[in-house]
């Protein structure tokens, strides 16, 4: 399975950037594209989705996570 690298726009709009089939490839790839983002732009929130097919990817990043339980840290 691939791995989708998608730009969160404002307003929820994802954009589609590249894919690879290597982590370690999509994960630089993300992170070289965080760093040439100017700080406070609204470039978009980079994100790396592992999925089956872009469709999945897509669905997957539109979900809304729930966060764990508290812990008695």
């Amino acid at each position: 399975m691939p791995y989708y690298i998608y730009r969160i726009m404002p307003l929820g709009i994802l954009q589609k950037v590249e894919q690879h089939e290597r982590f370690a490839e999509a994960s630089a790839r993300a992170k070289a594209l965080r760093a040439a983002d100017a700080p406070g732009a609204a470039a978009g929130k980079v994100k790396v989705m592992f999925a089956e097919n872009e469709l999945q990817a897509e669905d997957l990043l539109g979900q809304v996570r729930e966060a764990g339980p508290a812990g008695d840290d």
